[in-house]
């Protein structure tokens, strides 16, 4: 069979139509992790009125050459001042405190000695000092968040800064996770033979779904008949968006899957890429769901669920970001493996303003390899048609440490 490039397939994947970006409400401390439906859009000044920025003296600055302000009182924070300050005169102004009227500068309890009633500047500031005016922080009408950002601990902190009680936020596109396999077992399962393995791969791509914002539904292990399969594949897409299922999908006399998913009456996308792992790899659609049949070694199925499954939930979320690419240095020799794209287990590091990579404790052999994805793990994308590269040559880097 032909396979297509792995370059069109991504333009594929791309230009797939998922619907329109859908959203609920939750309460602010719920939104932690979430993806914001609106753009946070700022209705007033912050600070709205000219604020002290540490404990001290609200003067005019012109009075400090005079050397000795008199006081008129304290301006907690939060108190309404309705003093103002004239020449010769100050008032003790605290941290978060909204500057007296009249006065341009605030002087550091640290800079000046008080005798009664007057304070002896010791040390002058430069005029406007720890004085914060208004939309310091951010003007009204700022657009402070964009849509489709992941709520992290600075969006807490700013929507709660603009008093939002309610989130607007992305409905978490549902992830259907199916293992098919007649050898495969489930956690507990008692083994009856040596032929039978643990099935990891479900487990796994269900925590890279959450983990990449969606919502993670285990649909367990499929033995290797068309009728528990296809059973299988109805009862996801009746609740899912995304149905994703390992194995199944090369050319054995038992892979199921591959026949099963256009005669469900979805259309194919492509079916095989030039990749390695996971060259069988295959993208349909039905209707607004998109199916996703992945190789069964687990290796092969974490890559390619991070290179075709992980983008479609992004486009759920209404979020362009995935992953970032960085270029890197290898600190070893690095052979390609075949004359196709190939994405190979690495380690990241960051040292002397740079990225490197090395393989140290990466072994080569099949694409069943899971644990070449534990530590600090990235992943080497190099093209079809590059080589082998020596050390101290660089690489594109995809980056999983976040998405």
């Amino acid at each position: 069979m032909s396979f297509l490039a792995y370059e069109a397939s991504v333009e594929r994947l791309n230009a797939l139509d998922t619907g329109a970006v859908r959203s609920e409400k939750v309460f602010l401390n719920a939104s932690l992790g979430r993806y914001l439906a609106e753009d946070l859009v700022a209705f007033e000044n912050s600070p709205t009125q000219p604020t002290s920025a540490m404990d001290g003296y609200a003067v005019l600055h012109s009075d400090l050459a005079s050397g000795r302000i008199k006081i008129l009182g304290d301006n907690p924070a939060g108190s309404d001042e309705t003093r103002e300050v004239t020449s010769g005169y100050c008032i003790k102004t605290f941290t978060g405190s909204v500057m007296p009227r009249g006065a341009d500068t605030l002087i550091p309890i640290e800079n000046v000695t008080v005798e009664g009633d007057t304070i002896i500047v010791n040390k002058e500031v430069s005029c406007g000092f720890s004085v914060r005016p208004i939309g310091e922080s951010y003007a009204k009408d700022d657009v402070l968040i964009n849509k489709g950002t992941k709520i992290g601990f600075a969006e807490i902190g700013v929507m709660a800064g603009l008093n939002t009680a309610v989130v607007p936020v992305v409905l978490k596109p549902r992830v259907a996770v199916l293992s098919t396999g007649s050898e495969i077992l489930e956690i507990g399962e008692p083994q009856q033979n040596a032929a039978q393995i643990r099935s990891s791969n479900h487990h796994t791509i269900a925590a890279i779904a959450n983990m990449a914002g969606g919502e993670a539904m285990q649909m367990g292990v499929v033995k290797d008949d068309r009728a528990s399969i296809t059973a299988a594949f109805e009862n996801a897409l009746s609740s899912a968006d995304i149905v994703v299922s390992t194995g199944g999908v090369s050319v054995g006399d038992y892979d199921f899957v591959k026949d099963i998913i256009p005669a469900l009456g979805a259309e194919v996308v492509f079916k095989g890429v030039n990749i390695k792992p996971g060259q069988h790899v295959m993208v349909a659609q039905k209707g607004e769901k998109l199916i996703i049949g992945l190789p069964g070694f687990a290796y092969s199925s974490t890559v390619t669920f991070l290179l075709y499954v992980v983008p479609l939930i992004k486009k759920f979320l209404g979020s362009e970001k995935v992953f970032e690419v960085v270029e890197a240095t290898l600190a070893e020799p690095f052979n390609k493996r075949s004359k196709k794209s190939e994405f190979t287990a690495c380690n990241l590091r960051f040292e002397n303003g740079r990225y490197v990579v090395d393989f140290e404790g990466k072994k080569s052999g099949t694409s069943a390899i899971l644990t070449n994805m534990l530590g600090s793990s990235a992943l080497i994308h190099s093209k079809e048609n590059d080589g082998a590269k020596e050390a101290g040559e660089t690489v594109k880097v995809i980056k999983l440490d976040r998405f």
